[in-house]
């Protein structure tokens, strides 16, 4: 078989670590990485940028982009800043890799519709990095619904809380970002419900402020955005930085699906192992089962290597994001939004992001 070459465009999100290390102990699969902007913090490997962690990981590294891009990768994965994704998609697609781009898919509407028309034009593939909708606790949801066992859905309420991520500071820097809590957190629900449904979202209403971690975060830091959908389901789904600095584990995802045939509750990283450290009385936890990142990386490697589009495709990526921006809009505006759909001719101009 011959090697699959996979290109990792920017460190900049913490995924590209686990990413890097997945890819890497995938047999028949070479992986190259370039982070020409990053620069390392510390030397924790969280912390470490460019080819310092490229070294650490033992992946092969590029200067730049052009030179990444003119090694022929057959797919890239985007992991930047989310601000920068645009720019990344449409040179990889322009080299004519398949694409990876970790959520949200863009951080305004004309650059999610850039992307698109960049994949299409290009003839690639596009996924957008979900991880949740691949564990086996999103498999068991999906099952009972389809099969009836739930009934007719009526609401949803879901929680993606976790700690402010300041290793990486971009994340609450609005330019780069998108946002705050809101973008970070509401599209992996969103796209649950789009994998669970695949009902298009209609209204949304949302209210956000910045009470935790004022002095520290430029954007929202606390949320709760309320979604309609065009099958009637109603979804509430708060999307915090409300962990502790002194947590276990950065956050969680938990979900309760509500039918006229019964209700289901789901902690999705809720298997673990939890204790106190002695020496410090600060909580440790160790969770286990499948690495949803893994299933997702090899879901997107087996398409690239048949030519078949995986889910979820950049279409998913636009529906969640449009989600994001009605929250933005209606956070700032007090009233219930509607939201865009992916016509080409709407190019509907949303708010400035930035703190609420």
């Amino acid at each position: 078989m011959t090697a699959l070459k996979i290109a990792v465009m920017s460190f900049a999100h913490t995924h590209a670590i686990g990413y890097i290390a997945a890819l890497a102990a995938m047999p028949g699969v070479e992986v190259r990485g370039a982070d020409p902007d990053g620069v390392s913090t510390g030397e924790a490997v969280i912390e470490l940028r460019g080819r310092d962690l490229a070294d650490e990981l033992g992946v092969a590294y590029a200067e730049t982009y052009d030179e990444l891009l003119a090694w022929g990768p057959d797919a890239v994965v985007v992991t930047s800043e989310n601000a920068r994704h645009r720019e990344l998609v449409e040179a990889a697609a322009a080299a004519g890799a398949h694409v990876l781009c970790e959520k949200p898919l863009a951080t305004t509407w004309a650059d999610g519709l850039a992307i698109r028309d960049a994949v299409d034009a290009a003839g690639v593939m596009l996924m957008v990095a979900f991880p949740v909708r691949f564990t086996s606790a999103f498999d068991k949801l999906r099952a009972a619904h389809d099969s009836g066992a739930l009934g007719q859905l009526f609401s949803v309420r879901g929680a993606n809380n976790g700690m402010l991520p300041l290793t990486r500071s971009w994340f609450t820097e609005p330019e780069l970002s998108g946002g705050g809590a809101i973008v970070d957190h509401v599209v992996h629900i969103a796209d649950l419900l789009e994998g669970l449904m695949g009902s298009a979202p209609v209204t949304v209403t949302a209210v956000a402020n910045r009470t935790l971690h004022a002095a520290r975060a430029q954007a929202e830091t606390a949320g709760l955005v309320t979604i309609t959908y065009a099958n009637g389901v109603v979804a509430a789904i708060d999307c915090s930085w409300s962990k502790p600095d002194t947590s276990a584990v950065w956050g969680g995802l938990t979900l309760d699906v509500a039918g006229t045939g019964g209700t289901v509750s789901l902690d999705f990283f809720g298997a673990a192992a939890r204790g106190i450290v002695a020496e410090t009385g600060l909580p440790i936890e160790s969770r286990y089962g499948a690495d949803p990142d893994a299933v997702m990386l090899r879901t997107f490697v087996d398409a690239v290597r048949s030519g078949v589009q995986p889910q979820p495709d950049v279409h998913v990526g636009l529906r969640t994001l449009s989600i994001v921006l009605a929250a933005q809009e209606s956070v700032a505006s007090g009233r219930t939004v509607p939201v865009a759909g992916e016509q080409r001719h709407d190019t509907r101009e949303w708010p400035a992001t930035g703190a609420a």
